[in-house]
């Protein structure tokens, strides 16, 4: 086992928890109404209302994979009786599927940001690193995954997923993950790369989702005006609600 290994998949993922921990907590400290999108709905609605539901949707889904994937292992469902086959089919099948929508919403965003003159004027330095990253670590995943449709394919859940868990126990399984193809390989660094610039980015408006709205109490409409015995009143005599 070399040193580069090591560093790459027994340190650095610690450094970049640190560095993702420790950047949201100073943002949130010091920035804390920077916790937005900076959304551009205003500049531009038509591209958006079509990229936006695609990307985010298809992430959620990406990421529901990668939990299941890497959390879930082979034992279990060979324990509730879910075949390999049918397992790795379905993954296929849901992560494509998922990964396609991903990209095309990305693409539609990204096509937005370049041509619409308000929204390319409003790119920070940023957003021209973190889109890229983002694109380049779909396409390392969409690679990955076309991978497992091939004869004899690499089982990530023997080898990736071993390694991801290890990061809990505090004991990297270096080995599981200096073994996998470069195409993992490569999907796992660019998204440590993501998570260490996600404090620093537009990505930290994941903090900020408004939940509290599933619970606000709904919001009181009255007339503009109310008539009494022919007298028109002002909307807002003494006991009426603003």
């Amino acid at each position: 086992m070399s040193h580069l290994h090591t560093a790459l998949w027994g340190v650095l993922p610690y450094l970049v928890l640190t560095v993702f921990v420790a950047g949201s907590a100073w943002r949130h400290r010091y920035d804390r109404f920077g916790f937005t999108t900076r959304s551009s709905q205003l500049h531009e609605h038509r591209l958006l209302s079509i990229g936006g539901p695609l990307f985010h949707f298809g992430l959620f889904m990406v990421i529901g994979g990668h939990l299941a994937g890497l959390l879930v292992p082979e034992s279990f469902t060979e324990r509730v009786h879910v075949h390999e086959w049918l397992y790795h089919d379905s993954a296929l099948l849901l992560g494509g599927t998922a990964g396609l929508a991903t990209l095309a919403g990305l693409g539609v965003l990204l096509y937005r940001r370049l041509s619409v003159p308000a929204v390319r004027a409003a790119t920070s330095r940023s957003d021209r690193l973190v889109h890229p990253l983002l694109a380049a670590a779909l396409l390392a995943g969409m690679a990955a995954t076309v991978t497992t449709a091939v004869p004899d394919p690499y089982d990530y859940r023997l080898g990736v997923s071993v390694w991801f868990r290890s990061l809990f126990a505090l004991d990297p399984d270096v080995s599981a993950m200096s073994a996998a193809p470069f195409a993992y390989q490569l999907h796992a660094l660019l998204g440590m790369a993501l998570f260490a610039l996600w404090p620093f980015s537009r990505l930290v408006h994941a903090f900020a989702v408004p939940l509290g709205y599933l619970t606000r109490p709904y919001v009181v409409y009255r007339s503009r005006a109310v008539r009494t015995r022919g007298v028109r009143h002002s909307p807002y005599t003494p006991g009426s609600r603003r």
